[in-house]
């Protein structure tokens, strides 16, 4: 294993320290427990959004603290969930009387910590609710998850809540826009390599050089089945082929298209992948009004990409466009 670390017991919390000190006028960062807290937290009378889960997906979710996004994120241990006490310190660093909004991938201990720490908030007098996204439709469950899996959508979903929490809706409204976004976004993910926990020193899993595994989860869980490698065009068609399918997408439908490295896929790539799948919905008869392409939700270093399509009306359409000011998305401020 070669990487630019220290300890591996110490990976997250170094790391969080530089992410204090190169966006110290967005975040706060606290480390018993870690918490990444938007800077000018609590906002009075608005609704607080949180979100977080296992580190190792940056800049999911750490980078997407900030006006407009989330109020806070929880980041546990490399490829683990945060625990109750650190989601708990996170509400109650965030929230007022206009109560909080909990973000939770569908991971199994995910689900659990973060609706423990919602109990607890209640006790104290808050208004909490949480709801779980589920956009992966590659498998319906798997080793991690009891369903399908959060994924790339969850990036869309923090962006178009954030922004609605921003304008000033109540905790009802961002609740049913979170639901209603649940509901129209699917994503899927390709892998090439396997990611390497840094506690435990080697790759996650062994690809052969000329297999892909179509479906992989974030953190290399196996997907639905191992192919043999292919040109992009017939990669990408089938991938667009399994998230159109899925909800169903069909002709006439507006969209967001997210194009996503999973860590160690160059640009280059993702920018070729992204232009096939432009084609490939428009042969479709179907519109791609907004894009994001970059790395925004990986799995370490893991070679692959994911492809997420969200149904847009225009509503989310105007929710995605407001102001977005954190580390890694920025716009119109």
């Amino acid at each position: 294993m070669k990487k630019i670390i220290n300890d591996p017991a110490d990976v997250v919390t170094e790391s969080l320290r530089g992410l204090a000190a190169a966006h110290a006028d967005l975040v706060r960062v606290e480390y018993d427990p870690h918490v990444v807290i938007r800077a000018d937290a609590p906002v009075a009378g608005k609704v607080a959004v949180v979100s977080g889960g296992g580190s190792g997906h940056e800049p999911l979710h750490g980078g997407f603290v900030g006006a407009g996004m989330l109020d806070a994120a929880v980041p546990g241990a490399v490829f683990t969930s945060p625990t109750p006490d650190a989601v708990e310190a996170a509400v109650k660093a965030t929230t007022g009387d206009a109560g909080a909004l909990l973000i939770v991938k569908n991971y199994t201990g995910d689900v659990l910590n973060f609706e423990t720490a919602g109990e607890l908030a209640a006790a104290d007098g808050l208004d909490v609710r949480s709801v779980v996204i589920d956009d992966d439709v590659a498998v319906a469950d798997s080793t991690f998850t009891a369903g399908r899996r959060g994924v790339g959508g969850t990036v869309l979903l923090e962006k178009i809540t954030g922004a609605a929490a921003e304008r000033g809706d109540s905790l009802d409204a961002v609740e049913a826009l979170a639901r209603k976004v649940i509901g129209q976004v699917r994503s899927i993910g390709v892998a090439l390599t396997a990611p390497t926990v840094p506690h435990v020193g080697s790759p996650s899993f062994e690809l052969a050089d000329d297999e892909i595994e179509f479906g992989i989860g974030i953190h290399g869980e196996p997907g639905r089945e191992r192919i043999p490698a292919e040109p992009a065009d017939a990669l990408v068609a089938r991938m667009i082929g399994a998230v159109t399918e899925d909800l169903p997408f069909t002709s006439g439908d507006r969209v967001l298209l997210f194009t996503n490295s999973m860590g160690g896929t160059p640009q280059i790539e993702l920018y070729l992948a992204h232009g096939i799948a432009e084609r490939l919905l428009a042969e479709r008869g179907i519109t791609v009004e907004r894009r994001l392409v970059g790395p925004y939700i990986t799995s370490l270093e893991m070679q692959g990409i994911s492809i997420t399509l969200l149904k847009l009306d225009d509503e989310l359409t105007e929710l995605w466009d407001a102001p977005v000011n954190t580390a890694a998305l920025r716009w119109r401020v």
